[in-house]
């Protein structure tokens, strides 16, 4: 099974896009729905744009912190998981200039980012993918799903991380709001 994966946007996919919001930097085309498949490194010719990413080793986690996700991580496409979130990241030149130390200082020490991101398991399950050696818009595709009673409390997850010394550095950022289409 492949690493890596296409996220396309187009009339017909797995889950049903409710809004496509840019938060910062260019928007993406407004698309009907979301399709989620394992791909490879070719480009994908469906729908009208596709985002690609790689499930890669977390970078900025520390052992204890991997350890304490693992164990409460809840897994993807839980049956009452309906509601997901794709958020497009891109980080600036700034950011990629720093050492791997000061990223992480930025990333944890300050803006608390795993910390944060705990308090909300296992009720919203995440997963990230990594683009930026893919040559892709983003740096960065965040998956989140879970279900509509949590929406509130993912709300203020991305809310506070929006807020964190660490977003400072994000310079494209794009919020697609969906539904799980039903079969």
């Amino acid at each position: 099974m492949s690493n890596i994966f296409d996220f396309t946007g187009g009339a017909s996919g797995q889950w049903n896009v409710t809004r496509i919001t840019p938060v910062r930097g260019e928007p993406l085309v407004h698309v009907p729905c979301l399709n989620i498949v394992s791909a490879s490194l070719t480009k994908s010719d469906h729908g009208l744009w596709t985002l690609k990413g790689v499930r890669s080793n977390l970078r900025y986690t520390e052992k204890n912190e991997q350890e304490k996700l693992q164990s409460i991580q809840a897994n993807l496409a839980r049956p009452e998981a309906t509601h997901a979130a794709l958020i497009p990241i891109r980080k600036s030149e700034d950011w990629w200039k720093l050492a791997q130390d000061d990223r992480r200082k930025i990333f944890e020490a300050q803006s608390k980012h795993i910390e944060t991101g705990l308090k909300y398991l296992p009720a919203i399950a995440r997963r990230l993918y990594h683009c930026r050696d893919l040559n892709e818009p983003f740096d960065f595709l965040t998956w989140f799903e879970y279900a509509p009673k949590d929406a509130d409390a993912f709300e203020e997850l991305v809310r506070m991380l929006r807020t964190t010394e660490e977003w400072k550095f994000v310079d494209r950022e794009v919020d697609i709001r969906l539904i799980r289409a039903r079969e």
